[in-house]
Parts: structure tokens; C-alpha cells; sequence
């Protein structure tokens, strides 16, 4: 995910939009990367991405240099135009690659731009269901409707009884950070929860994990940010905040 700095909009317009999937198109020529999931927002926007020959850092950077330049051109300003680096997570088991594809999907839906995600015009959801789509050059669709089945027809079928079904799925690094508490104090609290709990830092026991869930929720980091803090790397406190 990325977003507008100051949460402000990166676009004004459809034709902003345009202009922005039209560099993602550009960009990912010569298999540099593989998009199977987008939702353009006013101002942040959700991608699942599959590394090419490129990894994901020097695409998002070449991305998001150019629609800024146009972007800085057109609306005669200057400075960023979005918030930090982009935030990721890693995605592997089938049923969370359907999770997170639903998730990005009803983001319209939520924000109460639309009733439907099909009616929603810059998300990926019609390039899974019209070959025709203007968007459909751009989405490899084959990966998320394959695990339905490998009949196209079923697996179209389960695609929309899928993603009409509503969820309340939150994931780590895609959900709005409106109470953030800075790192610095993060880590302050962090070790004042371990003191409290008689753990030291690194140690594997189900009590650590407990920490480390009651962590998360208070401070509403990411999980990269959480995994700085309490020295484990992002995957596992992936897998500890979804147990």
C-alpha cells in the first residue's frame, strides 16, 4: 500500500488514475513484476504484486518516481506527494492470497464509494470477470482464479460468491494507522512489558507470543515496525498476530 502524504489525494481526477495505471503497464514490461490485485483510492492505493526479475523495492520506486513527476508537472508543486515508503506484507498461503484479493476488492465498498466492487471502475475486479476490460492487459488473473479450480467457468463462479461474501479482515500493513504510537516509546513499552512479564528479549515461549500479540494491539504499528521492536523478522510476527 501506498499513500498520500499527509494522507492527502495523489488523484485529483480520472484522469490521474489513468495516468497512473498506464505507468504501472509501462513498467512491468519485460516480466519486471506481476500485478494480480489493484484498488486505486483518492489518496492511497492497494497493489498485490508478484516479483518478476525485479524486486518489489526498485518497482514501487520506479512507479511512483514517475506518476510523481507527472503528477508535480501537472499540478505545478513540488515535495512528495506520498507518505514514507510503501508499506508491504508477505503473502503465501492460498487462503490468505483470497483474503487480502477480497479485502483490496471491497475497499470502495467500505469507504462507501459503491454498493458492489464490480461496480467499482479502478480496481481489478472487472479484469477477473471481462477479458474486454481496459485494465485486463495489465492483471494476471490465472494465479488467484487457479485456486478455485481449473475449470475457468467454476472458478469465475466461485470468484464472485467469494468476493461478495463480507469479512472484517484487517491486514497488518494495509489497515489506516490513525493512532500510531512512535517507535521510540514503542520501544520504552516494549521493554517495560517484559520487565513486567519476567521475559527477556528473544526468548521462544507461548508467554512471548502472548507479549507480543497484547504489543501489537496497543501500539497499532505495522509489522514491520513490530518486528524492528521486538527483533524477530516480519513473517513471524505475521504468523504470531494471526493465531
Amino acid at each position: 500500500m501506498v499513500r498520500g502524504n499527509e494522507k492527502k489525494n495523489i488523484f485529483n481526477s480520472n484522469e490521474d488514475k489513468q495516468r497512473f495505471m498506464q505507468t504501472m503497464y509501462e513498467k512491468k514490461q519485460g516480466d519486471r513484476y506481476y500485478l494480480h490485485v489493484f484498488c486505486l483510492m483518492d489518496n492511497h492505493i492497494h497493489l498485490m504484486i508478484n516479483e518478476g526479475i525485479e524486486d518489489v523495492s526498485n518497482v514501487m520506486k520506479r512507479i511512483t518516481v514517475s506518476y510523481v513527476s507527472y503528477f508535480n508537472k501537472k499540478y505545478k508543486r513540488v515535495g512528495h506527494l506520498f507518505q514514507d515508503r510503501f508499506k508491504s506484507e508477505t503473502v503465501e498461503q492460498d487462503s490468505y492470497v483470497l483474503s487480502l484479493a477480497r479485502y483490496i476488492h471491497q475497499n470502495p465498498v467500505k469507504a462507501g464509494l459503491v454498493e458492489k466492487a464490480s461496480d467499482y471502475k479502478w480496481s481489478s475486479y472487472g479484469c477477473y470477470l471481462n477479458e474486454e476490460n481496459c485494465f485486463a492487459k495489465i492483471v494476471d488473473t490465472d494465479t488467484i482464479l487457479g485456486i478455485f479450480s481449473e475449470d475457468k467457468k467454476t472458478a469465475l463462479k466461485k470468484f464472485e460468491e467469494y468476493m461478495k461474501e463480507e469479512s472484517e479482515e484487517t491486514f497488518l500493513d494495509l489497515k489506516e494507522e490513525n493512532n500510531d504510537m512512535d517507535e521510540d516509546t514503542a520501544r520504552e513499552l516494549f521493554k517495560k512489558m517484559l520487565i513486567e512479564q519476567g521475559l527477556k528479549k528473544g526468548e521462544k515461549m507461548p508467554q512471548m507470543e502472548s507479549l507480543i500479540k497484547e504489543f501489537g494491539a496497543k501500539t497499532n504499528l505495522s509489522t514491520r515496525k513490530i518486528a524492528d521492536v521486538v527483533g524477530l523478522n516480519k513473517d513471524k510476527i505475521n504468523q504470531i498476530l494471526r493465531k
